[in-house]
């Protein structure tokens, strides 16, 4: 019993300071200190071909955020643990919120970091996290996912799939499950976490919506994988 214990005392103390590290450098909202430019998906291609490295990409919640964080940081952290940051580049899609905040941990580990974003968030004035070495707009007129009535991916969901040698998701959404069913037809490696996005703000966004409140926190990733 007192192992039990001390073993579950060690988790809290780990979700906490894990969610200390990312909260201590997302705070300031500052925007990243590396190259921030537009691309087509053929010019990330060739980034990511001449830096000769692994690419690992991370999926998941963004503005829909987690409702165990301190959990989403740890099962992170063990992923991140099994890769090299001098041969691994950590990819996300560029913003600080939910699984944008792999990206501290990243850094704190010596990853090199990209971020691949459409270009709804440069128009939406999303924020970028302070934590991405580089970051590729990518002209979209969607914010990722297949093509409305086809399967086929957006260039941004392309650009993130394509270049991405391995590739976890933790939880996810509409977006995030497109692309992994794209990566599973071509041959990708991947990886799927089941996580719950925040009850609380799942049941604001309904309630806006003047719809019921949800009972199903699973995601959109989770309902295929």
């Amino acid at each position: 019993m007192i192992g039990k214990l001390n073993h579950w005392l060690r988790n809290i103390v780990s979700g906490l300071a894990l969610l200390m590290l990312v909260f201590t450098g997302a705070a300031s909202g500052r925007e990243p200190r590396g190259i921030v430019k537009e691309a087509t998906p053929e010019e990330i291609q060739a980034f990511f071909k001449e830096k000769k490295m692994t690419v690992l990409t991370f999926l998941g919640y963004s503005g829909a955020e987690y409702e165990n964080k301190a959990g989403m940081l740890a099962q992170a952290a063990k992923i991140l643990a099994q890769f090299d940051p001098k041969s691994t580049i950590v990819n996300l899609g560029a913003t600080p919120q939910g699984i944008g905040a792999v990206y501290h941990l990243a850094k704190r580990q010596g990853f090199l970091t990209s971020g691949i974003v459409s270009t709804q968030a440069k128009e939406n004035k999303a924020a970028l996290s302070p934590h991405v070495d580089i970051v590729f707009y990518v002209q979209d007129d969607t914010w990722g996912g297949f093509l409305p009535g086809t399967r086929q991916l957006s260039p941004t969901s392309r650009a993130m799939v394509e270049n991405s040698d391995v590739i976890v998701a933790i939880g996810g959404g509409e977006v995030a499950r497109d692309e992994l069913l794209a990566a599973r037809q071509l041959g990708k490696r991947l990886t799927y976490i089941p996580a719950d996005l925040n009850h609380r703000l799942a049941r604001e966004k309904a309630r806006q919506k003047s719809q019921p409140d949800p009972t199903d926190f699973g995601g959109a990733a989770g309902t295929v994988f």
